[in-house]
């Protein structure tokens, strides 16, 4: 059996679209739950990103 090569960004391609697809999942819950519009919502995601690179950089830095 030989083997195939998979183009180099496949992989790449796939994990962004399942991103996506978990964001989308997310904003739609959170508004559900909540109350909130799903704009609401992905500002709510944005600032948690912020949040979250902010905190990893005070992290690296201590170590």
């Amino acid at each position: 059996m030989k083997a195939t090569r998979r183009p180099a960004g496949n992989g790449k391609r796939k994990n962004r679209a399942r991103m996506e697809e978990e964001e989308d999942f997310l904003i739609r819950f959170l508004a559900r739950e909540t109350g909130i519009t799903e704009t609401q919502a992905l500002d709510l995601i944005k600032i948690e990103r912020s949040s979250l690179l902010s905190e990893a950089r005070i992290l690296k830095a201590q170590h």
